[in-house]
């Protein structure tokens, strides 16, 4: 019925005048429950729709939305949105992939998992609860709670454009999450721990979630402030992630052509430690954001992005491609509004050989951190600074917790001194990295 609909749209565009047209339907089913102290706090079963059209009249551009797909609400947008692609302004660099760029057939990248049908809702709310219960279980020193969270969603996409492209999939998704609250006498804290898996056997168990949780919880108790300092500094994959989220951001076709990063002009150059090797991987079979085709309808690839520590490439979509004088990477991703930007897929720093307990041995003194706060970061320039919260590592061993302290230094200088890489990629979303340990960063703290 998507398709139909989506084929609808691109027939509708063309009687009223478009040059080109493509269109984008999603369909989400989906399922989210919070338990706090045992108890149901929010459940929501919900299907939603959204469309999401781009007309083009030569090289004039418009997009539009909307979550009903009813005909006559379409037709009406179709119409409109066309004669607002009349008004705006010529953009050379406007328009659709390259016809040559579609393909007709598509990998199974193992995106669909129907045995999360098999779970009444009963089921589902008791993956919440038991995730918590677990976290209360582990420690006495838990005695409140943020809520566990579980929540799935299946998807299905259909994309067509006047190139004659039409293509669709389906894909499915659940998340497990909690976030307890420990506390002392000098006060309390919180931390959390979540999984997430296209397919419910690469779930974490609802008991594991919950005493990982609880344990990040505890260790943060009775934490203190350190004196300023330059040493080596130990992120965790969760806070790792968000490095990563700044390097995509740099390497974002948007970024480069606006010159907006400090990885502009730098592909073939040394940008990081020979160790370090970062890959955008949308064919990742079940990964969290694999997908055989972009919301513009080319195919997805593998790219590297950082190769033994050289750039080899930007990601790209059509719009950003053109600009550069490069090709589409199979990365255009919409937003809600319709407009096109560079999204990620599967973007992660690979595994290295190194346990977490190895990186955390490797360190006379040094810092663990497990939560970075604060947008103190300027891809721009590179220049970093966070506050964060973490453990002090003194003689290879954990010692007392961190708080109140602020991490500097620039990104081009982190990416250089990576010194070692975990071996525990950890995926909850499209951006990924395991353990790393960076050789120095100015701590600022009393």
């Amino acid at each position: 019925m998507l398709q139909q609909k989506a084929q609808h749209v691109i027939d509708r565009a063309r009687k009223s005048g478009a040059s080109a047209a493509d269109v984008m339907i999603r369909e989400d089913d989906s399922f989210s429950v919070t338990v706090r102290m045992g108890e149901i706090e929010t459940l929501k079963e919900a299907i939603s729709r959204s469309l999401m059209l781009r007309v083009f009249i030569g090289k004039r551009t418009a997009t539009s939305h909307t979550s009903d797909i009813s005909e006559p609400v379409v037709d009406r947008l179709v119409d409109e949105t066309v004669e607002m692609a009349r008004l705006t302004s010529e953009d050379e660099s406007g328009g659709l992939p390259e016809s040559s760029f579609f393909q007709s057939s598509f990998p199974d990248l193992k995106l669909l998992d129907p045995t999360w049908e098999s779970l009444t809702p009963e089921e589902r709310i008791d993956l919440a609860v038991r995730t918590e219960k677990a976290a209360f279980a582990t420690d006495p020193a838990i005695t409140n709670s943020e809520g566990a969270s579980f929540d799935y969603a299946r998807s299905h996409v259909a994309l067509a454009n006047t190139s004659g492209f039409a293509g669709q999939y389906q894909g499915t998704g659940g998340s497990l999450v909690c976030i307890p609250i420990a506390q002392s006498s000098e006060g309390m804290q919180r931390d959390h721990w979540v999984s997430a898996a296209r397919h419910r056997h690469q779930l974490e168990a609802p008991e594991e979630i919950g005493r990982k949780a609880a344990e990040r919880a505890v260790r943060r108790l009775r934490a203190r402030k350190i004196p300023t300092c330059r040493v080596p500094v130990v992120f965790d994959p969760l806070c790792a992630r968000s490095l990563l989220s700044h390097i995509f951001d740099a390497v974002a076709g948007g970024s480069i052509y606006r010159r907006s990063s400090f990885l502009v002009d730098q592909i073939g150059q040394s940008v990081a430690s020979p160790n370090v090797t970062i890959v955008d991987d949308a064919r990742m079979p079940a990964g969290l954001g694999s997908c055989p085709f972009d919301d513009e309808g080319v195919p997805t690839q593998t790219t590297p992005i950082i190769e033994n520590g050289v750039l080899r490439n930007y990601l790209h979509s059509a719009y950003t491609a053109r600009k550069l004088g490069s090709k589409p990477t199979g990365n255009g991703s919409r937003a809600a509004s319709g407009v096109v930007t560079i999204g990620p897929t599967n973007f992660y720093l690979k595994a290295g050989t190194h346990t977490p307990e190895e990186i955390v041995g490797s360190i006379k003194s040094g810092l663990y951190v497990m939560e970075a706060i604060g947008f103190g970061v300027n891809t721009v320039t590179g220049d970093y600074s966070r506050g964060v919260v973490g453990i002090w590592i003194e003689n290879g061993r954990f010692t007392y917790p961190v708080q109140e302290v602020t991490i500097a230094s620039n990104l081009r200088e982190m990416l250089k001194n990576i010194e070692m890489i975990g071996n525990d990629v950890t995926f909850v979303g499209a951006i990924a990295a395991p353990t790393l340990k960076i050789s120095k960063m100015v701590i600022s703290g009393e």
